[in-house]
């Protein structure tokens, strides 16, 4: 149980930062100040939520030494009672920490594994099962680099995300997603098993991310669509590598300044990841319970066409509308996923 005195705190910071921005905060403040406000608020809720139950189990105990009212005080105190073990528990879910970029855009880039060509058909299923996501929660999609194949498939395809809340709702994307199904080029029907690495990074803001001029070599090339056919007249795509880790980041839009800035943006973020890997290493191993490793070589997901059915391994979840979710309709899985993981930081709290 969360110390009163703990509690007190909380409230009064609120307290404390309503009164700042209602005199006028200074404009620099203003968004660290209204993002703190916004987290706390929740919190002070379920805290009043919470104190409030405890003043009625007050009054209720002592309604009970008068007789005529002992009998109605004590169907009070046992609604109280069954009701103060979750009021407590949300007070605790609210102060759960929070992951300083689940409010940030995100960049995901889904590539094709194992299965050939149908693991490249089943990685462009992907890429539209999260546009339509995006497009249905109002997250802009905009693709930085995409290699088609003969096939209508993506041996890879990384994309921008931008929008409140993204890397929040997606980062348990990360892994390997696995197809059972009937590919269209099999002739005998039988099912095959292929897979698509997916992999979400949280986009940095520029100034957490610093890249030296000298670290890395900006290269120029002619841009092509599926097949090498639609070749622009101008040399408009961008690639950057990064010479300290080896990391390359391409950008095949139209406009090379609009490339340049897309593929540093994209750099930062696996730089940005890279960082927050290593710096969560150790904090991972501990954590027994977590949902999912984040390493991407971890299965974590099962589309099986010929059932209809959706398995993610991590949670043991399993939904028999496939067809649904291949348009985008993932919130079910998201909370589920969510809800997991908050479940397994709260039993190590109580550890």
């Amino acid at each position: 149980m969360i110390a009163d005195g703990k509690l007190d705190q909380i409230v009064a910071r609120l307290e404390f930062l309503e009164a700042r921005l209602a005199k006028g905060a200074a404009v620099a403040d203003l968004p660290a100040l209204g993002r703190e406000h916004a987290e706390l608020k929740p919190v002070v809720a379920q805290i009043a939520r919470l104190r409030a139950l405890r003043r009625e189990r007050a009054e209720a105990g002592r309604l009970r030494t008068d007789p005529e009212m002992r009998e109605l005080a004590d169907e009070e105190i046992a609604r109280i009672d069954a009701a103060l073990p979750e009021a407590a528990r949300a007070v605790q879910l609210a102060l759960l920490p929070k992951d300083a970029v689940d409010d940030r855009s995100a960049i995901l880039e889904i590539r094709a594994g194992t299965g050939g060509e149908e693991a490249a058909l089943f990685a462009a299923d992907l890429a539209r099962m999260y546009q339509r996501l995006a497009e249905a929660r109002g997250w802009r999609w905009d693709v930085v680099e995409v290699a088609p194949t003969e096939l209508g498939g993506y041996r890879e395809l990384v994309a921008e995300v931008t929008g409140r809340g993204v890397f929040a709702a997606l980062k348990y994307e990360s892994g390997v997603h696995r197809v059972q199904r009937v590919p269209e080029t099999e002739s005998g029907g039988r099912i095959h098993t292929s897979a698509a690495t997916v992999a979400v990074l949280p986009e940095p803001e520029e100034v957490e991310v610093d890249i030296p001029a000298q670290d890395i070599r900006i290269d120029t090339m002619r841009s092509s669509g599926a097949g090498g056919q639609h070749v622009n007249t101008t040399d408009s795509a961008v690639r950057i590598t990064h010479l300290p880790t080896g990391i390359v980041v391409t950008s095949s839009e139209k406009s090379q300044h609009q490339n340049r800035a897309r593929a540093m943006q994209v750099l930062r973020a696996r730089l940005y990841d890279l960082e927050r890997s290593r710096r969560d290493a150790a904090r991972a191993a501990d954590r027994k319970g977590q949902v999912g490793t984040g390493d991407r070589s971890e299965r974590i997901r099962t589309y099986n066409f010929p059932q209809g059915r959706l398995t993610d391994h991590r949670i043991g979840l399993t939904l028999y509308r496939l067809d649904q979710v291949m348009q985008g309709d993932l919130g079910e899985v998201i909370e589920a996923l969510a809800a997991a993981d908050r479940a397994a930081r709260l039993a190590e709290l109580d550890a």
